[in-house]
């Protein structure tokens, strides 16, 4: 990994017209291949944080960089592409998984060949699926077609939201291996919204503690979480 940030946050704010804070001057970087985790209770800000960082929510107060440029200068577009997000229930568009893979791509300008597709599935452990009708699909295989047509778009970041609370125990221990094997090779950088402090242990390097709205720790996954 390298120390080069890829994501800066400075005094992110977001306020409801009432006064209550779901996002409050939060501040922090990530470096280039890292994966840092966001932990919390119900209502801590969490996936609000998310929200704000590929502007699918517009913050009150504060920034976001995205490589060095602030993302008010980035079209929504192509911010999101560049910051992808993967939610914690996946949505399949009609059609095969390639065509899934495909409609991704197609956003950005691109076509994606039979190889890329293939490279793209085998990424996240779905080699064969490609003529897989979308629909057809367990929660664990859609939420991995999910992150392999947010890749498609090589994004620099990857937010991943609560990525396995929707699924059984054993489609989340497959989701989670493929993570797992994802961010292990250091070539992705992610940030990863979870309540199970166990999967950020597993899957992290860094942790930041939210509650009320505020990052409240900081640190080392050991650090933040406890040994």
């Amino acid at each position: 990994m390298t120390t080069d940030e890829v994501l800066r946050v400075d005094g992110l704010t977001r306020r409801l017209d009432d006064g209550t804070a779901l996002v409050d001057d939060v501040s922090f970087a990530i470096g280039r291949g890292e994966v840092v985790a966001v932990v919390g209770g119900s209502g801590a800000g969490k996936s609000s944080l998310l929200r704000l960082l590929n502007r699918l929510d517009e913050p009150t107060a504060g920034s976001v960089e995205v490589d060095g440029t602030d993302q008010s200068a980035l079209r929504p577009s192509d911010l999101r592409r560049r910051v992808g997000m993967v939610p914690q229930t996946p949505r399949m568009f009609p059609g095969t998984v390639a065509d899934n893979l495909r409609w991704a791509a197609a956003e950005r300008g691109d076509r994606l060949g039979d190889d890329e597709i293939a490279s793209l599935l085998e990424r996240v452990r779905l080699s064969g699926y490609a003529d897989r009708e979308a629909s057809s699909l367990s929660g664990g295989e859609a939420q991995r077609v999910s992150l392999a047509r947010v890749l498609a778009n090589r994004p620099e970041v990857l937010l991943l939201d609560e990525p396995t609370s929707a699924l059984d125990e054993d489609t989340k221990g497959e989701v989670e291996t493929t993570l797992r094997d994802l961010l292990s090779s250091g070539e992705v950088t992610c940030l990863v919204v979870t309540h199970d402090e166990a999967q950020a242990r597993r899957l992290a390097g860094r942790a930041l503690r939210m509650r009320d709205g505020r990052v409240v720790a900081s640190g080392s996954v050991e650090e933040v979480l406890g040994r």
